[in-house]
């Protein structure tokens, strides 16, 4: 990187999964409105096309007035290409197609587990860690030989098991997850705070929080507002309004996709005493699975839906066909900051600022004391020039921790059984898995629908799943 000023004339981000048609939007959006940043993105991605695609989108909105962060976006045609003298490496890619994803969703149905996501815990997001970890073994050995002392920064789920496999593949490397549902949580709390207090205009990063867990299920012990401390006011809020939650009172629960009323979070803070920090439809694919997704009409009475993978491709066409009004010109990308911390942690990692902000990475500081050093935690960090300095979060509660650690002794399985197609580690992972033990699934039925769900998604595996000495072991 050479520095003019203030100014950064000549950074080199490698984007993984550049033909993204949404991710790489918003992060083009935030790149664009930064003024002190400039530089090369290249885009790689395994559909170049895509790639392409993003690279006149990208090229078009550097010229738009408006865009006073001057990036210029080409497209490499390998990893190699990509990542050679980067300072920056984004990694944001769907592991597979959504034909495998609805294998991960809706195949565990047939024994009555159902998944509001399915990317990052329960069955689905097992299978999709056994897909991904191989994905990452070849970026993380990519990343070692041609950018080693590059920053990385992970946007792909299941993120935990992501940033597990880059640091297994190479200890040096300076990797880390960001994820976007712990701002969420802040907001809900900043809803609160002005509609209990007459408070208007909060910032959501005023909202001060001690942040503890894993990805997707990361929890609060602390919160405050300039001096309030919001544990009694969202206590006091949750025994008024449980059974609407916090949400439009409209909202059509079955239809809503993404919506939440956050009473999961609620009910969990009523029989935990910390702030669940997540989506609610993540948060209830940690329980069991005979509690929040016991059934459809159950995940209705909590207000969240389920995701449905026909809901997605459908939202897929959608996306392609902006991509190509994005191309054409017809539309523009809109120009306004998207509220994701991605472009001011790495400004803050140049030098140009400093950052505190949430952060999936290795427990080796014993952030969170009582879990696994080789645990990937999410607790806060200091971003600064060229480092990153974990916050000591603190103890989990041992009621909390009983929650957390059967998923974090998982990634541990599902790495090793994704790097040697060990289908009886898998089949563990599974039977350990809260949403498969609540269901009372024997042995014989899980190893079943492990062997399915490989099956299913076959392609995007490696071959040594189906060698002999997976399939007796």
């Amino acid at each position: 990187m050479k520095y003019e000023s203030e100014h950064i004339t000549d950074s080199v981000i490698a984007y993984i999964g550049g033909g993204s048609r949404g991710w790489a939007w918003t992060f083009m959006t935030d790149l664009a409105l930064e003024p002190s940043m400039g530089g090369v993105i290249r885009l790689y991605d395994i559909d170049r096309k895509a790639a392409e695609v993003n690279e006149v989108i990208g090229n078009h909105i550097k010229e738009r007035r408006e865009a006073v962060g001057k990036w210029s976006y080409e497209t490499a045609g390998s990893l190699k290409e990509a990542l050679t003298g980067a300072d920056f490496v984004v990694i944001s890619i769907l592991p597979g197609t959504f034909d495998e994803m609805a294998v991960d969703v809706h195949m565990p149905e047939r024994l009555g587990i159902y998944q509001s996501v399915g990317d990052t815990s329960g069955p689905g997001g097992m299978m999709r860690g056994l897909r991904t970890v191989p994905m990452f073994v070849e970026i993380a050995k990519a990343i070692r030989e041609y950018a080693p002392k590059a920053w990385v920064i992970n946007y792909t789920n299941p993120m935990s098991l992501c940033v597990k496999t880059l640091y297994h593949v190479y200890p040096e490397i300076k990797a880390f997850g960001c994820c976007h549902e712990v701002f969420g949580t802040q907001k809900v709390l900043k809803g609160i705070l002005e509609d209990t207090t007459g408070l208007h205009e909060v910032n959501r990063r005023d909202i001060h929080v001690n942040v503890l867990g894993i990805n997707h299920f990361t929890w609060f012990d602390e919160a405050s507002y300039k001096g309030i401390d919001l544990f009694p006011i969202y206590r006091a809020y949750i025994e008024e309004h449980f059974e609407e939650g916090y949400a439009e009172r409209d909202t059509n629960w079955a239809n809503a996709c993404f919506a939440c009323a956050h009473r999961v979070k609620f009910d969990l803070f009523c029989r935990y005493g910390l702030i669940a920090a997540a989506g609610d439809r993540h948060l209830a694919e940690f329980m069991p699975g005979d509690e929040y997704l016991k059934d459809e009409e159950t995940v209705n009475s909590w207000k969240f839906g389920l995701t449905s993978v026909d809901w997605r491709k459908e939202d897929l066409k959608r996306r392609l066909e902006k991509s190509r009004r994005l191309l054409t010109g017809e539309e523009e990308v809109e120009l306004k900051p998207t509220g994701e911390e991605g472009i001011l942690l790495i400004k803050a990692l140049c030098g140009l600022g400093r950052e505190v902000s949430n952060v999936n990475i290795p427990n080796t500081w014993l952030q969170i004391p009582n879990l696994p050093e080789d645990a990937v935690v999410e607790t806060n960090a200091v971003f600064d020039r060229d480092s990153i300095r974990p916050v000591i979060a603190g103890r989990l509660p041992e009621n909390i921790r009983a929650l957390v650690l059967p998923h974090v002794e998982n990634h541990e399985r599902i790495l090793r059984a994704a790097l040697t197609g060990d289908r009886e580690l898998a089949a563990e992972a599974f039977m350990e898995d809260p949403q498969v033990k609540a269901r009372g699934c024997s042995r014989e039925e899980v190893e079943s629908l492990v062997c399915d769900m490989l099956e299913g998604t076959r392609a995007y595996l490696p071959e040594y799943w189906w060698s002999q000495a997976a399939l007796v072991r």
